[in-house]
């Protein structure tokens, strides 16, 4: 993609990167607390880098709208439903690896259980039965959604809305859809509509997907990702582009190179009304926390506003460094190779550690978690450090890759 703006390319391969650090720490008993999820209300810095990336959806979108207004409808729904449906199905396929399951199978001759792995292939939900036929025990099934499917439902409900409905009429139909998600969630438990099991969410979760189709991480049937909690993250793209189109009409000098600093002109009044939106957005999102708590596994509509404020503070501060004052070093190229892959990137770092897990080497040491159980485990000091130290080198794998993949200009586009 061709951005006026190196430091949106930066921005977003850091968030890749940030994204890659927290879903490969060595062992998920051994994590610092700021790579931690919040447990429910709150947030920790890990809770920004998902809506981050939402919001550097909508940034991207800013700059290839006009070349699909200009291509007419019948080019805009071509392109926007193939990336939609791959995207989602590149996340649904993640989902499904590896192709085998556990299950309790009855050993013959007597009424007893055992845990065996199996090859499921691509079987939707396995069963367990008993010699009668009946099924004693349902697997679990396929998980619907997830983090690529979420981005693949935003993508596409936001560009819809941005492409028919412009700037006014998006940034009316997101604060609608964010203060109707609000009262929502009154249709759950009066008492506790913010709580896990009070949620009303997945009530229409369970009915649509199906409970064997859905997360469990909680300890109960919730997906963090599910559809009624996609309805305010889908603003947070909508606010992405906003934010986008603001920069890109607001810049004064039409033909910024990535590859020279720009001078000051005409960007200290772009910047200010950046960061003047994003402290009026932060207050207002610390505001309405007090009523509807900032939570990220129910996307609620005070951590869209409050962590849009964030995104908009880090985006103009990183404006301001990179094309204002032309700090261009090693880590802002670092971050910027993941900026040119991101979605290929962070598939494989999904696919190689579930491929790679059925290669048994013992002790529960595969291929992938090697490095971690033979070595970085044995690390002086708290056993995060070794765990923190393995995601560290699982970044810079992948930063291999993409440096490599970029010297070689291989972009993967979806």
């Amino acid at each position: 993609m061709n951005q006026r703006f190196y430091s949106l390319d930066v921005f977003r391969g850091a968030t890749v990167c940030l994204m890659i650090l927290v879903n490969n720490p060595g062992s998920w008993g051994a994590i610092y607390d700021p790579l931690e999820h919040a447990p429910w209300h709150g947030l920790t810095p890990t809770d920004l880098v998902f809506p981050f990336f939402l919001f550097a959806v909508g940034n991207a979108m800013a700059f290839v709208m006009p070349r699909l207004e200009a291509g007419g409808d019948a080019a805009f729904w071509r392109k926007v439903v193939k990336r939609t449906l791959l995207i989602f199905a590149i996340g649904l396929f993640l989902n499904w690896l590896p192709f085998v399951t556990e299950v309790n199978r009855l050993v013959e001759g007597t009424t007893d259980f055992k845990r065996v792995t199996i090859f499921k292939g691509f079987t939707w939900l396995d069963y367990t039965k008993d010699k009668a036929g009946n099924i004693v025990e349902t697997v679990k099934g396929v998980r619907i959604l997830g983090v690529l499917q979420r981005i693949a439902l935003c993508y596409f409900f936001a560009t819809v809305i941005v492409y028919y409905g412009k700037q006014r009429i998006a940034f009316f139909l997101g604060t609608v859809m964010l203060l109707l998600y609000w009262l929502l969630c009154y249709t759950g438990n009066p008492a506790d509509p913010y709580s896990l099991k009070g949620w009303f969410g997945t009530a229409i979760d369970k009915s649509i997907l199906g409970s064997s189709h859905m997360y469990k991480g909680e300890g109960i049937t919730f997906d963090p990702e599910g559809l009624m909690s996609t309805l305010p993250a889908i603003v947070q793209v909508i606010f992405g582009y906003l934010v986008g189109d603001y920069i890109r009409n607001k810049s004064k000098t039409p033909e910024l190179k990535q590859t020279e600093p720009t001078t000051a002109s005409g960007l200290y009044p772009m910047l200010t009304g950046l960061f003047v939106m994003a402290v009026a957005l932060l207050v207002a999102g610390f505001c309405w926390d007090t009523v509807f708590p900032i939570n990220k596994k129910i996307w609620t509509s005070s951590y869209v506003v409050y962590t849009t404020g964030l995104a908009m503070l880090t985006i103009a501060t990183m404006i301001y460094m990179i094309e204002i004052k032309g700090i261009r070093g090693g880590l802002a190229r670092f971050f910027d190779v993941f900026g040119k892959n991101p979605l290929f990137v962070f598939a494989l770092s999904a696919f190689l550690p579930k491929t790679l897990s059925l290669i048994k080497l013992g002790d529960g040491t595969n291929p992938w978690n090697w490095l971690y159980k033979k070595v970085l485990i044995h690390t002086p000091g708290a056993k995060e450090n070794g765990s923190l130290l393995y995601a560290i080198c699982v970044i810079t794998f992948m930063w291999a890759i993409c440096y490599w993949m970029d010297k070689k200009k291989i972009y993967v586009k979806v």
